[in-house]
């Protein structure tokens, strides 16, 4: 874990919702499914969760800056806001080497967290299908893009699968994956799990407490993508 300034570059409407570009030090560009926690001289109470929408650049030259999304984007943030940045923090998705077709599956939440899996995806050559029922922007024409109603067709297919969904509605997704009875043809599936993480691991507050097949986890270290087969 790192520790860090980093600055606002730009606020951009992306997949719905406010987004930041953030200039970002390289040894602090969180992976996939991972995050920072981000304060500046505010008031505010909370630092504010970031997830990276891209994967790391092979150097600062290359792109100083990232696309990051938060939960929300706090509304006086803006172009030249200094902040402070804490990470990367939790356990990401792993995508498998040998894994030829992918699924992005975003449960009736924000695609843009399962958004930084498309390059190294694509950089191994795989068929990927982002599937969810938002509107996408700024897409690789190389991405098919599915609704929510051929999800059954796409796990079929795929051979590897990440998952996004709240917490609240965890449960509800979970039961209606079993009962498409076609997960088994999964190699393998991980689940990105939304939720508060206010204390980064720090604190162990309970706030981002999930239920598991091996008890209680946290979120915010143990997660926030868990392997499916956990819950």
């Amino acid at each position: 874990m790192h520790t860090g300034k980093g600055q606002v570059a730009e606020l951009i409407l992306l997949d719905g919702g406010r987004a930041a570009r953030i200039s970002c030090p390289v040894d602090l560009i969180p992976a996939p499914g991972q995050y920072l926690l981000a304060g500046d001289d505010s008031n505010a109470p909370l630092p504010v969760p970031l997830y990276c929408m891209d994967s790391a650049p092979d150097s600062v030259a290359v792109a100083p800056w990232r696309h990051f999304i938060a939960s929300p984007i706090p509304d006086h943030w803006a172009p030249g806001t200094e902040i402070y940045l804490r990470g990367p923090l939790g356990n990401g998705f792993k995508l498998p080497a040998s894994a030829r077709k992918v699924a992005l599956i975003a449960l009736g939440v924000s695609p843009s967290r399962l958004r930084g899996l498309i390059r190294p995806a694509l950089s191994q050559g795989v068929a990927v299908v982002f599937v969810c029922d938002s509107q996408l922007e700024n897409l690789s024409d190389d991405v098919e893009v599915q609704p929510l109603s051929a999800l059954g067709e796409v796990i079929v297919w795929a051979e590897y699968a990440a998952f996004d969904v709240t917490r609240e509605d965890l449960t509800g997704w979970v039961e209606r994956l079993r009962g498409l009875n076609q997960l088994s043809l999964l190699k393998e599936a991980q689940i990105f799990i939304q939720t508060p993480i206010p204390c980064g691991g720090v604190a162990e507050c309970g706030v981002c407490a999930v239920v598991t097949k091996s008890g209680w986890k946290m979120a915010c270290k143990d997660g926030p993508v868990f392997a499916l087969g956990e819950l």
